[in-house]
């Protein structure tokens, strides 16, 4: 279960005691790690699958989770998301707790406002009934009633796209409309999920009784409200693990805030902190960029960030390409776009990522003229399309009755059934020449035989009987597969995916950061969302921006100001750099660490011998390149490694826990007289130097390690 783990995925595996927190940079392999460690506790022992709760906070997350348990043979793990999670304890215990059926659950609410803005004879718009109904989602979720939101708004730096006053009465409208219809919306489905378990504690014991262990990815998205709903699911227990990433911050508008992964330690004083920095992702091109991005970001989100150190071979440079205008823009990148994918690229493994969907248009144009079938992520949900729909029925009938079906007699396997059937939905082994609605149905239909292909791949004994299965459950979890077109999707909507090649467009002052963005707070989202962006990048990065919205229009835009010493010809923009914090592990004393120190930032590594800048995270640890001679002393990396065996028993955690082999190399090759010398070597962590310093000093100083470490 641990094979093929790199060390810090490892101790994420084997932390399996107490709250724990993972700062997980992009692409450093977190669902491996987690999924790993729930897979591990079970095979283990130590954790019943029915006990653990995985939550994350979309479909598609959850159900990736649950593919890659399953595979790991944990199956009976829970893996939702909060939502989901908190409705189905609701749904069970409504008739217990209030009585009689539940609500109505409604799926969209703008309608319910609009009835609401008229009931109070307000007349919205179309932007502004949708910006009113965010403002009432952002209450919910903050906890915040109708009276109290003026001074929530204003607390919160909001820009209400009506008086706060008039957004107070418009709310108070909502919430009565909704108790007249008798239904409930879904930041209805926390709150009352919440009340039920603050109000009845033999409910909540019941909860808690069904869950020993929980999961939580994403954390830095967590809004108050799903705080406190963890916070009643956990009671007076610590098993906690917490999976998240400051720098990708971006749903503050909706109420997330990274406080609750920042404060971690501060709640959780014992807790064991890992940090991912392996990036299995990106090529080094990108997360050079990527790093740089973050280099002069502000803010206590930047303080904690993460510097990438990229795993794979070396690849392109990302491209910066500056256009007259915006159609010249959408067609450069469609131009390039089709001589990829005549190249071999697959059209499902490029992507063109804007600010907003407005942005949108243009480019879908584009691609259509260069004759790119594409898909718009956030468009009509894959399950609901009716020739998805019609295939459905269509595999459930063949799967019930196929024994009689002609169309299967030449089918030997399950890519193959599925073809067969879809055959007669008007599936064909070759496309449909040009796009439009012929040629996207075409890629729906395809997108079921790739699942099916896939299915067959992870399982050999598959059914269609279990391919009807599989695709209920991604139905319910509106967890669609992957359809195979260039992908057109908003930043946001592109969080938690990757693709080969990603073109980021748009990217003009104005639009990154947005014009409404003004406090420091909001340009820092920002550049958090263009870092986002240029972490979906496997391979290639291609950045683009017009110099005016039409043709012949002026010139008057510049490239955003994030672009500023990363892109060429630039110098860097003015501001306080910081050096982000390198993988390891933490182990917690119990003891209130806010008062610890911020250790001073460090300048790039130089190698000690050659004065070769140093890139491997290994080589940094030893502070001299691999190949450049060592002045090691073997008796004293003996010693310590003597010592270390004796700390790891007693702690009962893997040897590298306590420090890697790399570290000790380090010091034996260091000798550290103090303190002061022994913190300068990577690897030593202020809460290490704290724990161990005293001890790996006087072994330095001859000590033999059973006395250092206080044996017999």
């Amino acid at each position: 279960m641990l094979e093929g783990l790199d060390p810090e995925q490892r101790a994420v595996a084997t932390a399996l005691h107490g709250p724990v927190c993972v700062l997980a940079g992009a692409g450093t392999g977190k669902t491996r790690a987690i999924t790993h460690r729930v897979a591990y506790g079970v095979r283990a022992g130590i954790l019943q699958p029915s006990s653990v709760l995985a939550v994350t906070f979309t479909n598609r997350a959850a159900g990736e989770m649950r593919g890659r348990l399953r595979q790991l043979g944990a199956q009976g793990v829970q893996a939702r998301t909060f939502h989901s999670a908190a409705l189905r304890q609701l749904q069970y215990f409504w008739p217990k707790a209030i009585g009689g059926g539940m609500p109505r659950l409604v799926d969209r609410k703008i309608q319910l406002v609009a009835d609401a803005a008229a009931a109070c004879g307000t007349r919205l718009d179309r932007g502004e009934l949708r910006d009113v109904t965010a403002e009432i989602e952002w209450s919910k979720v903050t906890q915040t009633v109708p009276a109290d939101y003026p001074y929530a708004a204003a607390k919160a730096g909001r820009e209400a796209p009506r008086a706060p006053a008039e957004i107070a009465h418009l709310y108070a409208a909502y919430e009565d409309l909704k108790r007249d219809r008798a239904v409930i919306d879904f930041e209805d489905v926390l709150l009352l999920t919440v009340a039920i378990l603050q109000d009845r504690s033999d409910i909540a014991e019941q909860v808690r009784a069904q869950y020993q262990h929980f999961v939580v990815d994403e954390y830095q998205d967590v809004s108050p409200l799903q705080q406190r709903l963890l916070e009643l699911w956990l009671g007076d227990r610590d098993n906690l693990c917490v999976v998240g990433d400051a720098s990708q911050t971006i749903y503050s508008f909706t109420g997330a805030t990274p406080d609750h992964l920042l404060d971690f330690r501060t709640r959780h004083p014992g807790a064991t902190v890992v940090k991912l920095v392996r990036d299995y992702r990106s090529t080094p091109q990108v997360v050079h960029l990527a790093n740089g991005l973050l280099a002069q970001a502000r803010g206590r989100a930047a303080d904690h960030r993460l510097e990438l150190v990229s795993q794979r071979a070396p690849g392109a440079e990302p491209v910066h390409t500056e256009y007259t205008d915006e159609p010249a823009e959408a067609e450069g990148a469609a131009r390039r776009i089709r001589e990829l994918i005549d190249a071999g690229v697959p059209a499902a493994e490029i992507a063109v990522l804007f600010r907003t969907n407005a942005q949108s248009e243009t480019f879908e144009q584009a691609l259509a003229d260069a004759g790119v079938p594409y898909q718009l992520r956030g468009a009509e949900r894959f399950f609901d399309r009716p020739e998805i729909r019609k295939a459905g029925i269509a595999l459930r009938g063949a799967a019930r009755f196929g024994g009689n079906d002609s169309l299967l007699d030449d089918a030997v396997d399950l890519p193959s059934q599925v073809r067969a059937v879809l055959s007669g939905e008007g599936w064909t082994s070759k496309p449909p020449a040009g796009s439009g609605a012929v040629r996207e149905r075409w890629e729906s239909l395809a997108a079921l035989v790739n699942l099916a292909h896939d299915l067959a791949a992870a399982s050999p004994k598959a059914t269609l009987a279990d391919f009807v299965t599989e695709l209920d459950e991604r139905a319910g979890a509106q967890h669609a597969p992957t359809v195979q077109g260039v992908t057109l999707a908003s930043l946001h909507a592109a969080k938690g995916l990757e693709w080969d090649v990603v073109f980021l467009v748009g990217v003009a002052e104005g639009m990154l950061p947005i014009t409404y963005a003004k406090s420091d707070e909001q340009i820092e989202e920002e550049r958090r969302l263009l870092y986002v962006g240029v972490t979906r990048a496997r391979e290639r990065l291609h950045i683009s921006w017009a110099l005016s919205r039409s043709p012949g229009g002026r010139p008057n835009r510049r490239p955003s100001r994030f672009l500023d010493g990363l892109r060429p010809g630039t110098a860097a923009a003015v501001g306080r750099s910081s050096s982000g914090t390198g993988a390891g592990v933490e182990r917690g004393t119990g003891r209130d660490t806010t008062a610890v120190p911020r250790r001073a930032q460090r300048t790039p590594a130089r190698c000690r011998v050659c004065g070769r800048t140093l890139t491997e995270a290994g080589e940094m640890k030893l502070m001299r390149c691999e190949d450049c001679p060592s002045d090691m002393d073997e008796g004293l990396y003996e010693r310590l490694r003597e010592w270390r065996a004796v700390q790891a028993e007693r702690s009962g955690q893997p040897d590298f826990c306590v420090f890697t082999d790399r570290t000790l190399m380090a010091i034996a090759e260091a000798r550290p007289e103090n303190s002061a010398q022994l913190s300068r070597i990577p690897g030593v962590l202020s809460r290490k130097l704290r724990s161990y310093g005293g001890e790996v000093l006087a072994i330095c100083a001859g000590q033999e390690a059973s006395e250092a470490a206080g044996g017999d």
